[in-house]
């Protein structure tokens, strides 16, 4: 059995710490054996059942992207709405897209209806494997940014709409649209921590 020394264990406590949500992007392209390790990352992820539902499709033709950002501009003059006055002026001036620099963008599914596993404990909490989905997800993102990669997660997205778009199998269902490629800078403060959006909240992690 392989232990972890404290500075492992350090090492990796940093690296959840800058673990930010990138929005700024270079356009440099990002080197196929650094790829490979984020896959890499994924495929170590658990999932309920060993079913390994997590799809990825690479997005890459312009025309593709291209309509990925008008998705995102309706939804996003959409989102606008709800607020009023100063905030909306705020979320207005928020950049909340990677999608014109990254040069990297991934659209991750879930497949409702995996072979494999065999339906393993998946039968009451079918959610599970979207939860397995965001598990393969975060790892990719801790170890892109072990490899001093950003990783951004575009939500302002309608599900259906982007299957549509990208063509996804019948029984996929959209997870989460990433962009991946080296940050214009990085910085261990989150983006909405530092324009005043929202500061994190002191609360009990265990509820008694």
């Amino acid at each position: 059995m392989t232990e972890f020394t404290q500075t492992d264990c350090d090492t990796l406590n940093r690296i959840l710490h800058w673990r930010r949500d990138v929005r700024h992007f270079r356009t440099d392209p990002v080197p196929p054996d650094l790829l490979d390790q984020l896959h890499a990352a994924m495929e170590t992820a658990p999932s309920v059942g060993n079913s390994r539902p997590w799809r990825v499709m690479s997005v890459e033709s312009p025309e593709l992207r291209a309509r990925i950002r008008d998705e995102f501009q309706d939804c996003n003059a959409s989102a606008s709405e709800r607020y009023e006055d100063a905030q909306r002026a705020e979320y207005l001036r928020l950049k909340l897209a990677g999608l014109d620099h990254a040069p990297v963008q991934l659209a991750i599914f879930t497949d409702t209806n995996p072979p494999e596993g065999h339906g393993l404990g998946r039968q009451t909490i079918p959610e599970t494997l979207h939860q397995s989905t965001a598990m393969a997800i975060h790892g990719l993102w801790l170890v892109a940014r072990a490899l001093n990669l950003g990783v951004g997660m575009l939500s302002i997205l309608r599900p259906e709409r982007v299957a549509r778009i990208l063509t996804a199998p019948k029984g996929w269902e959209f997870s989460a649209y990433l962009c991946v490629g080296w940050p214009e800078f990085t910085d261990d403060t989150p983006l909405l921590h530092r324009v005043g959006w929202q500061q994190n909240t002191d609360r009990d992690w265990l509820r008694r």
